[in-house]
């Protein structure tokens, strides 16, 4: 791979008893904090993160970037927190995020990364659950409602993003302490990071991780996907989520190579097209609303008529994509929910193919991957190297990797129920795996239901055909015990929803979303045959507990508002009901 020598490999120490001893631990020159020394030293005036704040660019070489790590690292140890304290980040992703994290593993502690959308109430329960000694506070929608959860006693610091403030901020504690001398590393099984899970139900978990699953995370990614220095990529998805930090912020750290942020979601697409990033990774949601945004101006029939046009069909993609900041991407992933097949046919005719992946916090990121060239629909790929993967008799899907978690935080009766006698991961998702060691991902088994007839039925795979539908933002299919056939609840896209007010426009959806069902229905078994889809009028966010940070529905808390209108709507007897 360019820019990259084979890393070599010595035994793993079983750092408790879930780790699978047979792992080789990364060498020293893959490990974190190594690696960010290295740059220091051989890529010193070389750019690492570019930050747009107030319509100005703000550049940080890797001698800025870690000289600044360096003083509030120092300044970090100066207020007497014992080795291994947890240290929090609840920001937007910036550049004072990543040296954050860095001034945190230098001063020998923990960081614990908070979703920047949380509610009070969760702010303060992962800060108490993690005994978090200090928390940075960033860029924050929210500010004074996240603030409220801090509890008493822990030390608040913030960016240069935040609000005006009393707290010991950044640039004052950059510009009158010295740095921290010399350069000191962790050993390989430290505990590095508590990850909170999104929690779709119940308490977030806190997932915990060392510096040997981050080196080894680093080193595969930069692997198997060739990057090197030269590459660029925009840190946009929420770097408290193991995805982000696994596919971006470790392969950055790793190979030396730059990182752009955005300044708002208004200026996204400029932020995008300032990075211009030949990696470029992103979720289900944001690859359809590219494709709706050019679908608007240039109807999907037209696009593929001019692209059969020799000389104008390639004029035409390198504009649009040119357009979307994503003419330099030579690698484009999705992951984080199932990509809808028109949305990944309409990229392959641009010239992009969108590779999709799975993993869990659990694994800090992946351990499946599509290969180029050998993606095949609704299948997330093979196994990474050195991942091991098999099914369970009841279909669950086992993985063992070297990015298996340490375990959760406080939490050794979750621990032990994760994993099994020889170190396999429940992942709690159904699967198959194909000829080919391709992972299909059928459902989850604890979101499995039995209706009135006694047969079960998996949601996923029918909510995943349901969201194809392009007016269609998000799905939960439904239904219980006292109900012979299911039923799903949809949430239309906000330029569907403000449509939707037309009488007229309404009728036809209405029709439209008929033919999908009577579709949808046509290739399901009898038991798993939808009775009717409603339309809900709210919207379902993070604001108001519908979604969670990472977007994905909480079933139990749809179903608990929904539920007492199920009998209702069964009662109508028609396809479609508007709610």
């Amino acid at each position: 791979m360019p820019g990259w020598a084979a890393a070599r490999h010595c035994r793993r120490r079983r750092a408790i008893s879930t780790v699978p001893a047979e792992y080789a631990l990364p060498t020293d020159h893959c490990l974190p904090l190594q690696c960010i020394w290295r740059w220091e030293e051989h890529r010193a005036q070389q750019v690492f993160l570019t930050q747009p704040v107030g319509g100005r660019v703000h550049e940080y070489t890797w001698a800025r970037a870690v000289g600044e790590a360096r003083r509030v690292a120092a300044w970090l140890q100066a207020q007497g927190y014992e080795p291994g304290s947890r240290i929090a980040i609840m920001s937007k992703n910036c550049a004072h995020w990543i040296m954050a994290d860095f001034a945190i593993w230098m001063a020998g502690y923990v960081s614990v990364p908070l979703y920047p959308t949380l509610t009070a109430e969760s702010v303060r329960q992962v800060l108490e659950h993690s005994g978090s000694r200090a928390v940075f506070a960033g860029k924050l929608d929210a500010w004074e409602t996240m603030l409220r959860g801090i509890p008493e006693g822990v030390q608040r610091l913030s960016f240069p993003y935040s609000p005006p403030n009393d707290f010991p901020t950044w640039d004052d504690i950059v510009a009158r302490t010295e740095p921290l001398p010399g350069h000191p590393t962790r050993p390989a099984p430290d505990l590095a990071t508590i990850m909170y899970t999104s929690g779709t139900t119940g308490s977030p978990k806190g997932v915990m991780h060392s510096f040997a699953t981050l080196g080894w995370m680093g080193d595969m990614a930069a692997r198997s996907n060739g990057i090197s220095a030269s590459d660029r990529m925009l840190s946009y998805l929420p770097l408290s989520h193991a995805a982000e930090r696994s596919a971006v912020q470790m392969p950055a750290i790793r190979t030396g190579m730059p990182l752009f942020f955005g300044e708002s979601l208004d200026s996204f697409l400029s932020d995008l097209r300032r990075a211009r990033p030949t990696i470029f990774i992103s979720v289900p949601r944001l690859w359809v609303k590219f494709q709706q945004g050019v679908s608007s101006k240039l109807p999907e029939q037209r696009l593929r008529r001019l692209l059969r046009v020799p000389v104008l069909g390639r004029v035409l993609r390198r504009r649009i994509l040119g357009q979307l900041g994503l003419d330099s991407v030579r690698m484009a992933g999705s992951g984080a929910a199932p990509l809808p097949e028109g949305t990944m046919n309409w990229y392959r005719a641009l010239g992009l193919e969108l590779l999709e992946g799975y993993g869990m916090t659990e694994f800090f990121g992946l351990t499946h991957m599509c290969r180029p060239g050998e993606v095949r629909v609704g299948y997330v790929g093979q196994v990474m190297q050195d991942v091991e993967c098999r099914l369970s008799r009841e279909g669950e899907v086992l993985v063992r990797s070297p990015g298996n978690t340490l375990g959760y935080y406080r939490d050794e009766a979750k621990t032990r129920e994760l994993f099994t006698e020889d170190g396999y991961i429940r992942t709690g998702d159904k699967g198959a795996i194909d000829e080919q060691g391709r992972l299909r991902i059928t459902g989850r088994l604890k979101e499995l239901f039995k209706t009135a007839k006694g047969k079960f039925v998996a949601p996923a795979p029918i909510e995943n055909r349901l969201t194809e539908f392009a007016d269609v933002e998000a799905c939960c299919v439904t239904g219980g015990a006292y109900q012979g056939q299911p039923c799903a609840l949809l949430m239309l896209s906000p330029e569907a929803r403000q449509r939707s007010a037309d009488p007229q426009w309404r009728a036809q959806m209405g029709r439209d979303l008929a033919r999908k069902l009577e579709a949808v229905n046509a290739s399901l078994d009898d038991h798993e045959q939808l009775d009717f889809v409603t339309v809900v009028t709210e919207e379902w966010n993070i604001d108001n507990g519908f979604l969670t940070p990472t977007l994905k529905i909480k079933r139990n808390i749809i179903e608990d508002v929904y539920g007492p209108r199920l009998d209702a709507w069964y009662a109508q007897r028609q396809p479609v009901v508007w709610a």
